[in-house]
């Protein structure tokens, strides 16, 4: 990746980045790292705490499908702005819950300012922003993800211990009000696509930009839709149930969490691979592909007797984890342009969370019903699999809305 490109492009890339990594917070495998506190101190079984969450996933997602399309119409820091001060306020409730009932609104709360809207402002600002170099772009953004799948488990684990499952919460507030503060410096101006390539690049197939409800009409949707389920539903299933999975292999939470930097290695490089595979080639040509690490990972990590064989299956799925920000955040852009891409991508969006309030529910019931977690893993594989042959006869199927931009 070019360093002239990183250092003319600097202030958006990290804002970007600091949004992919703000959301951290409200991801799976955040809260999922205080399941058992909450299975605990609510005295709920895993039905019971895979409903909450699911409740509280599924209104999130609603929301999203409403306001979505305020990224289209606001400038990127007043929106980050607003959802950044209301997260800090969900994460200082989360730290003083002490009714039950109060907790589906709590997890809804993470949700919608984290993997809804944080993610969602995040990858249409970059699409909005980006077009010839989008994949490099997204690419960098997306290392946010990478850095908070690196970093915050093990420290909040550590910083849990210490002072506390409350009091750390408490941080994770502080540790928003800073990247609000750090927005509010880089976003003082909104970046504008430069140059003619550019200009053409913003429009998607039959080189126009895409209504939702024209996007909603065409088969295309709906025939990668299930396929870009796979990542977020299997994704949030796996993090949600790794305390199941630490327990069911005799494994510490620790002890697996301290696994995650392998996890984040792998998918910091497939990141610049599939930002350059997608800048080189298009996402047509990539899309079939990304999901097979996923499948195999989780093949892997089902069979696992020890953590050496954890970390190798942790390696694969991360591998996944960066080629999906390149090639989804790249796809609806190219494919349907970017004037209207908040509206459209909130449908996408709000569908894939509203499907990953499923998996814990699901796998959360077969766990309680004696449904053996690792035959789960297996049966979320051949889905993968399964997913890489109906994007490959999806992408024959339509034309390339443009050559690959160079």
């Amino acid at each position: 990746m070019q360093l002239s490109f990183l250092r003319t492009n600097a202030q958006w890339l990290a804002a970007g980045g600091l949004l992919t990594f703000g959301s951290s917070f409200g991801q799976t495998y955040f809260i999922s790292l205080y399941a058992g506190v909450f299975r605990e101190e609510f005295s709920l079984s895993h039905t019971d705490w895979g409903s909450i969450y699911a409740v509280g996933t599924l209104a999130s997602a609603a929301l999203v499908l409403m306001v979505g399309g305020l990224a289209d119409r606001y400038r990127t820091r007043t929106l980050a702005t607003f959802i950044l001060l209301l997260f800090a306020t969900v994460c200082i409730m989360v730290s003083q819950v002490r009714e039950v009932w109060v907790l589906p609104v709590l997890i809804f709360g993470l949700r919608f300012c984290g993997q809804g809207m944080m993610s969602h402002i995040a990858v249409v600002s970059i699409g909005r922003w980006f077009a010839a170099a989008r994949g490099k772009a997204i690419s960098v953004t997306a290392m946010g993800y990478s850095v908070g799948e690196s970093l915050l488990p093990i420290s909040f684990v550590a910083l849990t211990a210490w002072i506390g499952w409350r009091g750390s919460w408490g941080v994770a507030a502080l540790l928003l009000l800073m990247l609000l503060c750090a927005m509010q410096l880089l976003l003082r101006g909104e970046r504008n696509p430069r140059g003619q390539e550019d200009l053409q690049s913003s429009t998607g197939m039959e080189g126009r930009h895409w209504k939702r409800r024209d996007a909603l009409k065409h088969w295309l949707f709906w025939a990668t839709l299930p396929g870009f389920l796979a990542q977020p539903v299997f994704g949030t299933a796996f993090f949600f149930q790794q305390v199941h999975l630490t327990e069911l292999k005799g494994w510490t939470l620790a002890s697996f969490v301290s696994l995650i930097p392998i996890y984040t290695a792998t998918s910091v490089f497939s990141l610049f691979l599939g930002g350059w595979a997608v800048d080189r080639f298009g996402s047509a040509r990539v899309l079939p592909f990304y999901l097979m690490p996923l499948g195999l990972g989780f093949c892997i990590i089902a069979w696992a007797p020890n953590l050496v064989f954890a970390g190798v299956g942790l390696a694969v799925i991360g591998m996944m984890q960066g080629l999906s920000a390149s090639v989804i955040g790249a796809f609806w852009p190219e494919y349907y342009g970017t004037k209207h891409l908040g509206a459209i991508r909130s449908v996408a969006g709000a569908v894939m969370v509203f499907a990953t309030a499923l998996g814990p529910a699901i796998t959360g019931f077969l766990i309680d019903a004696g449904f053996d977690y690792r035959l789960q893993l297996i049966g979320m594989a051949g889905y993968a699999f399964l997913m890489c042959g109906v994007f490959a006869v999806a992408m024959r199927a339509v034309r390339e809305p443009f050559s690959a931009p160079v």
